[in-house]
């Protein structure tokens, strides 16, 4: 029985893992979840699974949990909150396996106190990665903890090189949708919408990653984190448009081999391969994991345009400098989104937004958690000043 700790409980990677609990009771025993603000999932989490620890964003949160757990006759639960209450989670003694799933900077401190806790990490956060991958790669150096990639592209390729030496790899392919705006003319970029960058036409995620996908920032956080995980230097981490996304990613080897993952776009699949490595679980009976041969009757593969897509040439940039570049690249998108979001930005904003922030950004390289959390907060700060200065006459 492994027994997990969630970071991101009630969020769609949480309660996927959660899902696969249902699903192999006899394996997987979540033990220790981190619940973010909401209240109403938290409690209900709480009353089907009876973690030791459960962690919520605010003590105003965990005080009118912890009443509605005692009305419900639910006392062994500890009530914590905040990053401390994360923290907590996550280094939970009993826990084997903690599943990093906290979106943003917000789940860096706890997925690094996991690490130097010695826990097998399942890491979902990309950020963690972007922002701080070589302080998290060192840590799990140091303590000899497995970080095994839960996000469906780095998941692919981690299966595809057991094939393989690390020597014998030439490049990495990572395969992208594309987005909603895959043929979208350029002139009507200016008038994208929220409503329309928000229809993903291949997976269903929270609002920050759709965005982050129309714009194909999110792969360029992959470019980095499979730059990380890896050990890759960015020229050998390649991206390719692939719109029907049943390949998830490629490893290409020295003799001219190459090695492509293919399953069903689900994420059910890379969290059970990540509990169970390094065995495989038969998965189809319990959860009907099952890929359809027929929707290999057309593969379809070509560049990215980096001028439709400039947040993807932004972040091959920030990986090239690495240290604060990347953890700016990061804070900034995070910003311009919420603002496109809003509406306070138009949606190319996004991009002129963490250009004109990288711009400003030292070449420092962070030596501590506290570095990147500084670091992160001034390009945050940065990001705001710039949209306040640079848009405020362009949506009226």
């Amino acid at each position: 029985m492994k027994k997990l700790a969630i970071l991101g409980s009630t969020g769609s990677i949480g309660t996927s893992t959660l899902s696969i609990c249902e699903s192999f009771p006899d394996r997987y025993q979540p033990i220790a979840l981190a619940a973010g603000k909401n209240l109403d999932v938290a409690f209900a989490q709480c009353q089907r699974w009876r973690p030791k620890v459960i962690s919520i964003a605010t003590e105003e949160l965990a005080s009118e949990l912890q009443a509605r757990l005692k009305n419900a006759g639910i006392t062994a639960t500890e009530v914590v909150y905040g990053t401390a209450g994360t923290i907590r989670v996550a280094t939970l003694t009993e826990a084997d396996f903690v599943v990093s799933a906290i979106v943003g900077v917000a789940g860096l401190e706890a997925t690094y106190a996991a690490i130097k806790a010695g826990k097998t990490i399942g890491l979902a956060n990309k950020e963690c990665l972007v922002a701080a991958g070589e302080l998290i790669m060192a840590a799990a150096k140091e303590h000899n903890v497995a970080i095994l990639p839960i996000d469906s592209e780095h998941n692919a390729v981690h299966q595809c090189m057991r094939g393989g030496a690390r020597a014998e790899v030439k490049q990495v392919w990572l395969t992208a949708s594309g987005g909603p705006f895959r043929n979208t003319p350029l002139a009507d970029f200016e008038h994208v919408t929220p409503a329309q960058a928000l229809k993903h036409p291949t997976w269903v995620m929270g609002q920050r990653i759709t965005i982050d996908s129309a714009t194909m920032m999110n792969k360029g956080f992959e470019v980095i984190e499979a730059c990380r995980l890896f050990s890759l230097p960015p020229t050998q981490v390649r991206v390719s448009i692939h719109p029907q996304s049943t390949v998830h990613s490629m490893v290409e080897y020295i003799d001219g081999s190459i090695l492509a993952q293919i399953s069903v776009t689900d994420m059910r699949l890379p969290i059970l391969y990540a509990l169970a490595y390094p065995e495989r679980v038969d998965a189809t009976p319990a959860t009907g994991l099952q890929f359809d041969l027929a929707a290999l009757s057309q593969l379809d593969f070509s560049a990215p345009d980096l001028t439709r897509f400039p947040c993807l040439r932004l972040a091959y940039e920030a990986a090239a400098a690495g240290g604060e570049a990347c953890i700016a690249l990061n804070a900034a998108d995070e910003i311009a989104v919420a603002a496109f979001l809003e509406g306070r930005i138009p949606f190319l904003g996004i991009p002129r937004t963490i250009e004109q922030v990288l711009q400003q950004t030292s070449g420092r390289r962070p030596s501590s958690i506290q570095d990147v959390l500084d670091a992160d907060l001034r390009a945050r700060a940065c990001a705001r000043n710039v949209i306040a200065h640079q848009f405020t006459d362009v949506l009226r």
